[in-house]
């Protein structure tokens, strides 16, 4: 019986020798270097985790029943030796991992401009390429200024070139993954994420959402296309060949859900297009988040505004109309009353010397009026008046 069962697992033994374990064999050096830090890691806590294992197995074999020959010591409580030992090594283990882990996120530090390409070969001061990555439901779309082109499921770069991606999202929260390429990072609405990365080998890798977002999640893949520079500009030609533009309503049609988007590319861009999808203004009309940040930052809107930004004088100088900058004011008044009511209020008004008069004051330097008290009626003196 045990035979067989050998056997029926030599199918799964089979299966599994053809896995591409990509994390532990990426084509990436940032990729490399967390695989080091997975390993080193790994490797640290076993130096505890094994000897305690075989220890257990090496302490339940010589104390067990039948082993007479054992040493038998129900007294004994305290060994300075042992407990040396169980104390000192876990803590080197722990001062290790933190060393490691200290470095390491800081050298690896997705927003860090990479300073080599490969172990021993320097980055050079070149730009990196840039790509601006988007995440929709359910697909991936990647511009590439530098060209002016954009793809749908598709990214390619080349060899031993730095590439800084700038990540965004429309909608639903996802995470951007190429294990070959580098860690997953997050693409939030509203919200700009950067990771920086390196392909060291030609070769067609997976890209894909790490992070549930709905029912086409599963469909939210891409290929990543690592190739020699030749192969890259043929690439980029092949993408200006193509017949499609992205214009402002090509992408509010592209925005809308959508399951297994086949690659598509397009040889032209709306001006500032990504810009607008990171301040979630694509739609005709809307207010982009920047601009309504630089109304907040101004005083916000509304009158009560107008009254918080006017005395800044550097606004005051811009409301005749002759800075290029704008001023967001939203007030019943116009610029010229504005204004005059900020300098009206800068300015000091002189006091009216004219004596205060009222019903119960006397004028300043006279006796007082008598003050003449009559108690209220009471409360029988009101019922008679009432009848």
């Amino acid at each position: 019986m045990s035979r067989l069962r050998i056997l029926l697992l030599l199918p799964l033994v089979a299966l599994l020798g053809g896995c591409n374990f990509v994390v532990m064999n990426p084509a990436g050096d940032i990729a490399v270097q967390q695989r080091d830090l997975v390993v080193i890691s790994t490797v640290l806590m076993l130096l505890i985790i094994v000897p305690v294992m075989a220890l257990i197995v090496f302490f339940a074999w010589k104390y067990r029943q039948s082993n007479a020959a054992a040493k038998y010591e129900p007294d004994w409580d305290h060994s300075t030796h042992l407990e040396l030992v169980i104390w000192s090594m876990p803590l080197l283990i722990i001062i290790c991992l933190g060393a490691v882990t200290w470095s390491s996120t800081h050298l690896l530090d997705p927003y860090r401009r990479l300073d080599r390409i490969a172990p021993g070969n320097a980055a050079s001061l070149n730009e990196p390429l840039q790509v601006e990555v988007v995440a929709l439901d359910w697909k991936w779309l990647f511009f590439y200024p530098e060209y002016g082109i954009a793809t749908v499921n598709e990214l390619a770069a080349p060899v031993d070139r730095p590439v800084r991606f700038k990540i965004t999202a429309s909608s639903v929260m996802n995470s951007f993954y190429i294990p070959a390429l580098a860690g997953q990072i997050y693409a939030m609405p509203g919200m700009e994420t950067k990771l920086h990365g390196v392909i060291n080998k030609a070769g067609i890798y997976d890209g894909f959402s790490a992070n549930y977002s709905g029912a086409g999640f599963s469909g939210m893949r891409f290929k990543f296309h690592g190739v020699d520079q030749a192969g890259f500009d043929a690439w980029i030609a092949k993408a200006k060949a193509s017949s499609e533009t992205l214009s402002r309503e090509a992408y509010l049609e592209l925005e809308k859900p959508s399951e297994n988007v086949p690659v598509r590319l397009y040889k032209e861009v709306a001006p500032d297009l990504y810009k607008a999808i990171l301040n979630m203004c694509a739609q005709p009309g809307k207010m982009c988040m920047s601009e309504m940040m630089a109304i907040d930052a101004k005083g916000g809107l509304g009158l009560a505004s107008a009254r918080n930004i006017l005395p800044l004088k550097y606004n005051i100088s811009m409301l005749d109309g002759s800075s290029s900058t704008k001023n967001y004011v939203a007030s019943v008044c116009t610029l010229a009353e504005a204004a005059r009511e900020a300098s009206d209020r800068l300015s000091t008004t002189p006091l009216d010397p004219t004596p205060v008069t009222g019903a119960g004051l006397s004028r300043p330097g006279t006796a007082p009026a008598p003050f003449n008290f009559t108690p209220a009626p009471s409360l029988a003196e009101r019922r008679a008046s009432n009848t």
